[in-house]
C-alpha cells in the first residue's frame, strides 16, 4: 500500500489513521520505493528527534535534523554551536547533494531565515584530493572567518596544523576533517572522531564553511524552501500548526526588535525581523509550489487525495507477560505477523524465554534496533511492539555527541598532569593518569594517554 501513497504525480496527499511509529515506517517505505528528497516537519524539536531516530533505524542511513540555531530571537550569545553546525550542514548538503536525502525539522527552526545560496557558495572553501593547497593561504582563510587555532580540534570553528597535517572542524559536517599533504598536494582527506582521534570515513573533497549564523549575519537571508529542489516532497504532521508557530515566532522576534530599538534610542543596532525571520504569509507563499503530504490528526491542506489507514497504538500491558503473550497469540491466529523491536539483543532473548514458558506456539520476528512507539497495522496485518513499552522503561532518542571546551583536555593541561593525578574519561569515568605511551593506530604511530583503573585495568 505504501507504493501507492507517494508516486511521481503532483497531487497533495493526506494520510489518516497512523499510530505510533507507523508514520516513520510509512515514510521509510515510500522513500525506499521512490527515492527522492523529503523534507519532514514535526510538531516540535523532541518529536522531530524521535522521528529522525526512527528513520535512521529503519533505513540504515543518515537522516538530517534541521534545528533552530538559538534559544530566543535576537539573543545571539545564546546560540547552540551544535545546532548552528547542523543547520549549515543541511544547507551544504542541499547545495552539493548527489543523491536523495531526508531532512527532519520543526516549525521554530523554519521561522529563521537562512543565508542565501550565493553567499554560502562564495564563503565556502573546497579542498579536493590531488589539488594544490598552500598551508599559509588556508590558515589566512580560516583566520579571516574567525576559526580558532588550537592544539587539538574538538568543536566547530577550530583548526590545528602539525607539519603536513591540517585538522579543521568545519560548520558543514558533524565531525572534523584531517587533511594530509604531500608537499603542497592534498594526499588524503578523512573525517575523524575528536575523542579517539580515529579515522571514520575517507573523502574525495570537503567544503570548509564558517559560522554562517554570526560571521555572515549581515548577508541577505532567504527562506529555507528557496534552497530546496522543486521536486522535494514536504511532509507535515500539521500544516496549520506549522503556520501558527511560525507566526508566533515572528511576533516574538518583532517584539524583541522593538524592545532593542526603544532601549537604543531608535538606533539601527539590529536587522529588522522581516530580514531574519519568516511569517505565516511568507511560509505559505514559499511552500505553495511544493507537493505536500499531511499525516497527523488534523488536516488543512486543500484538494488532497486521502488515504485511510486502520491502525492502533501499542496496548499497555503493565509488565503482565501473560496478557502480552495472549495478545500476540490472538493476533497471530488472526493472520498477523508480529515484530518486537529492541535496542539490546538480551531483551529479545528474555522475551523469547518468557514466551516459550507461557505460549510455546507464539512466534515473533525480532528487530535488533529501537523504535519510538509500537503499533498494530490492521491494513497489512502487522504488529510491531517495542521492548521499552513492554518493560515500561523510558526511551530517549540518540542525539549527536557534543564536544566542548569544558570537556576537552588541552595540550597545556596535559603537560601539567603528574602520574597518579585523577582524570575523567568521557566514556570510562575516573582513572589515574599514568603518562603517555606510543601506540600504532591504522598503521600510524600515535601518542596516547595511559589511564589506570581499578584492578589495574588500562
Amino acid at each position: 500500500m505504501a507504493a501507492g501513497v507517494i508516486t511521481p504525480d503532483s497531487e497533495n496527499i493526506r494520510i489518516k489513521g497512523l499510530s505510533g511509529s507507523l508514520d516513520a515506517v510509512l515514510v521509510a517505505a515510500c522513500f525506499h520505493l521512490h527515492p527522492r528528497d523529503y523534507f519532514i516537519v514535526m510538531h516540535d524539536r523532541e518529536e522531530a528527534a524521535y522521528f529522525q531516530n526512527d528513520l535512521q533505524q529503519l533505513l540504515g542511513r543518515e537522516i538530517y535534523l534541521f534545528p533552530m540555531s538559538y534559544k530566543r530571537p535576537y539573543e545571539y550569545e545564546e546560540t547552540e554551536n551544535a545546532n548552528v553546525l547542523m543547520r549549515t550542514e543541511v544547507l551544504n548538503l542541499i547545495v552539493t547533494k548527489r543523491e536523495p536525502h531526508i531532512i527532519v525539522s520543526y516549525p521554530e527552526a523554519l521561522s529563521e531565515k537562512v543565508i542565501n545560496r550565493r553567499s554560502l557558495t562564495s564563503n565556502t572553501f573546497q579542498v579536493t584530493i590531488g589539488s594544490a593547497l598552500d598551508t599559509a593561504f588556508l590558515e589566512e582563510f580560516l583566520h579571516t572567518y574567525d576559526f580558532e587555532k588550537t592544539d587539538f580540534v574538538y568543536e566547530a570553528g577550530q583548526f590545528a596544523v602539525r607539519g603536513g597535517i591540517i585538522d579543521v572542524f568545519s560548520y558543514a559536517h558533524e565531525l572534523p576533517y584531517r587533511i594530509e599533504l604531500w608537499g603542497n598536494e592534498v594526499e588524503s582527506i578523512r573525517s575523524f572522531d575528536p575523542a579517539s582521534q580515529l579515522s571514520v570515513e575517507q573523502h574525495d573533497r570537503v567544503n570548509l564553511i564558517p559560522d554562517v549564523q554570526t560571521r555572515l549575519i549581515k548577508e541577505e537571508r532567504q527562506s529555507l524552501f528557496q534552497f530546496l529542489p522543486n521536486d522535494t516532497i514536504l511532509w507535515f504532521k500539521d500544516y496549520q500548526l506549522t503556520q501558527d508557530v511560525i507566526q508566533q515566532s515572528f511576533d516574538k522576534a518583532d517584539a524583541s526588535f522593538h524592545k532593542i530599538l526603544s532601549s537604543s534610542g531608535n538606533a539601527p543596532v539590529a536587522l529588522k525581523p522581516v530580514e531574519l525571520f519568516e511569517d505565516a504569509g511568507g511560509f505559505r507563499g514559499q511552500t505553495e509550489s511544493f507537493r505536500k503530504v499531511e499525516f497527523g490528526n488534523r488536516f488543512s491542506i486543500p484538494k488532497a487525495k486521502t488515504f485511510e489507514w486502520s491502525s492502533s497504538a501499542q496496548p499497555l500491558f503493565s509488565k503482565n507477560f501473560e496478557l502480552l503473550a495472549g495478545n500476540l497469540i490472538n493476533l497471530q491466529e488472526q493472520g498477523f505477523t508480529n515484530f518486537i523491536a529492541a535496542e539490546m539483543p538480551r531483551q529479545l532473548e528474555r522475551l523469547t524465554s518468557i514466551f516459550e514458558e507461557l505460549h510455546p506456539d507464539l512466534r515473533f520476528t525480532p528487530l535488533e534496533f529501537p523504535l519510538h512507539q509500537g503499533f498494530v497495522d490492521q491494513n497489512l496485518k502487522l504488529t510491531c511492539y517495542t521492548d521499552h513499552q513492554i518493560f515500561e522503561r523510558f526511551h530517549r532518542y540518540h542525539a549527536r555527541e557534543k564536544f566542548s571546551k569544558s570537556k576537552a583536555l588541552t595540550l597545556r593541561e596535559l603537560h601539567t598532569l603528574q602520574p597518579g593525578d585523577f582524570v575523567t574519561h568521557i566514556d570510562h569515568g575516573i582513572g589515574k593518569f599514568a603518562g603517555l605511551e606510543k601506540k600504532e593506530v591504522n598503521g600510524h604511530e600515535q601518542e596516547a594517554i595511559r589511564l589506570v583503573y581499578r584492578d589495574d585495568d588500562v
